[in-house]
């Protein structure tokens, strides 16, 4: 299972910032010591460019991001300070993905251990998204030929609003988006399927209700490729989470959304959105419990 990483490119953060990004570092360390995973598996993206970004973005809001020209009120708006390492970061995430994607369609599953950013928009940044990556690699599949219908199933907490702003009135891509009513985004977008959960949902109420969407998503997308947000946010001790999911619970979730993509030999490639566990433990375990599972539910032999 080839999986695509970007934890060698740091932001420069001040001091105390919340975002946690040692956690993909990390991911990353318990993935090989889990033994399920060797080097060779782990490769670095490609870099998207200028042109697969602007499958999805505004190109003056592509060329303000490379040579530094937010406004200060656009980087508050990302959570990020500019640097020449974000711009990098953001570029290698988007390529990641990209990367997953066209590997998961040659072996049935991949993975970006970073990747989900999908509050950005198409003409600017929010909630620590610069490019929009699960949407600039749909356009990019879809504009290469190497599929027709995408479907893009968000399990983040946070709504997916860049997502389904961008990708809003496409009947190629089909957006489903599972999380907190009154979390963040409080303007949300319309999404294709929404699913609004009450604060304090617990493991059989997510589950339920992930159940019917995925139902109603798969009948309505019909997929050749699934793009799926595994979130670890939902998790009860997260600190911008709102939900009570279990460990237990977010891995069951995991199996029911890869079991469905076997079921019916859709590729899927993963990307790890959101995770701020008061433990950074915690946040490392869910997104590795996702990866491993994906692996031994999904996983073939590439074609010789």
């Amino acid at each position: 299972m080839r999986l695509f990483y970007t934890d060698t490119f740091v932001l420069p953060l001040p001091a105390g910032h919340r975002f946690p990004m040692e956690k993909y570092a990390r991911l990353r360390q318990a993935l090989l010591a889990s033994g399920d995973f060797a080097e060779a598996d782990f490769q670095l993206p490609q870099a998207a460019s200028d042109d697969e970004l602007a499958l999805a973005h505004d190109r003056d809001y592509i060329a303000r991001v490379s040579h530094g020209q937010l406004s200060e009120k656009e980087q508050k708006a990302i959570g990020f300070p500019w640097s020449t390492a974000m711009v990098e970061r953001s570029r290698r995430s988007a390529g990641a993905t990209i990367g997953a994607c066209r590997a998961a369609l040659a072996t049935g599953v991949a993975g970006n251990l970073a990747g989900g950013t999908h509050h950005a928009f198409r003409d600017r940044g929010e909630g620590f998204c610069v490019f929009n990556d699960a949407a600039v690699a749909a356009r990019l599949m879809l504009t290469e030929g190497r599929v027709e219908r995408i479907l893009i199933v968000d399990c983040d907490v946070h709504q997916g609003n860049g997502t389904a702003s961008i990708l809003a009135g496409d009947e190629r891509v089909f957006t489903l988006s599972l999380h907190g009513a009154r979390n963040y985004p409080f303007t949300k977008e319309k999404s294709d399927l929404d699913v609004d959960l009450p604060d304090a949902c617990d493991d059989a109420t997510y589950l339920e209700h992930l159940d019917h969407a995925l139902t109603l998503a798969w009948d309505l997308s019909r997929p050749q490729l699934v793009i799926y947000l595994a979130g670890a946010d939902p998790f009860h001790d997260d600190r911008f989470g709102r939900l009570r999911l279990s460990h237990a619970g977010l891995a069951e979730r995991d199996r029911r959304v890869l079991q469905l993509a076997r079921a019916t030999a859709t590729p899927i490639a993963l990307a790890m959105a959101g995770g701020y566990a008061r433990n950074i433990a915690d946040t490392v375990a869910i997104h590795c419990a996702t990866l491993r599972l994906a692996r031994a539910l999904c996983h073939r032999p590439a074609p010789p």
